[in-house]
């Protein structure tokens, strides 16, 4: 366990980094109104006496039935703007870890739940396990144009992405290529699909998978 959390540690780092990389590659990104004095911005705080007692915040989705959904380090709360509640799970049902770093609500109503040991989603009170990510740590989710959920982490000492596409679920990364982590996944303008990798930043799609830009980070990832 220890492990693991040293590893989700670094993973935040590299998302930080890669976060710092957007906005600098972005120049035109939106930043606050200079019109406006910081006075006139609202601000609300929520604490454990508002039912936050599931431990830090370590991701936040919002359903198309307006819900949001926050994954704690004590599994998943429903927030509706006044109340936060445990996600409803039947009984015999549990997520693979209490410990949740990544959600995802796709367009159709699915919740899906990174946690450390695996990934499942919840619909309609029922939630799926997908055993070919069992044991693997999910740190990052994107549903493409077409569907298709992408899930990046670890899986022991390599990193690991994998397309879940209905019932199939094909795996990436054994081979090392992607270093010991997959941090970030994001979905641009043009459908194209870009990991945040140990080893660098890579074009996974269209065509085959192109690393564009290497990063000594992966150094960080060694033991």
């Amino acid at each position: 366990m220890k492990r693991a959390e040293a590893q989700l540690k670094a993973a935040r780092a590299l998302v930080a980094l890669g976060t710092l990389g957007v906005l600098l590659w972005c120049p035109d990104a939106p930043a606050l109104n200079p019109s406006l004095d910081v006075s006139q911005y609202a601000h609300t705080a929520w604490t454990h006496r508002n039912g936050f007692m599931h431990g830090a915040v370590n991701a936040i989705a919002q359903t198309p039935d307006g819900y949001l959904w926050l994954g704690t380090q004590s599994g998943v709360v429903r927030f509706d703007g006044v109340r936060a509640v445990p996600l409803p799970l039947r009984p015999g049902q549990q997520l693979p870890s209490t410990s949740v770093v990544a959600l995802l609500a796709a367009r159709d109503g699915t919740l899906w739940i990174g946690t450390l040991d695996g990934l499942v989603s919840w619909k309609n009170g029922q939630l799926t396990a997908y055993p070919a990510l069992a044991r693997r740590t999910v740190l990052a989710l994107v549903e493409d144009r077409v569907g298709t959920v992408w899930a990046g982490g670890l899986a022991g000492p390599t990193g690991t992405l994998c397309a879940i596409r209905g019932e199939s679920t094909t795996c990436y990364g054994d081979d090392g290529s992607l270093g010991t982590v997959v941090a970030s996944l994001y979905e641009d303008i043009d459908g194209s699909i870009w990991v945040g990798a140990a080893t660098g930043l890579w074009q996974w799609t269209p065509g085959p998978p192109t690393r564009h830009l290497a990063t000594p980070i992966s150094t960080a990832w060694r033991g």
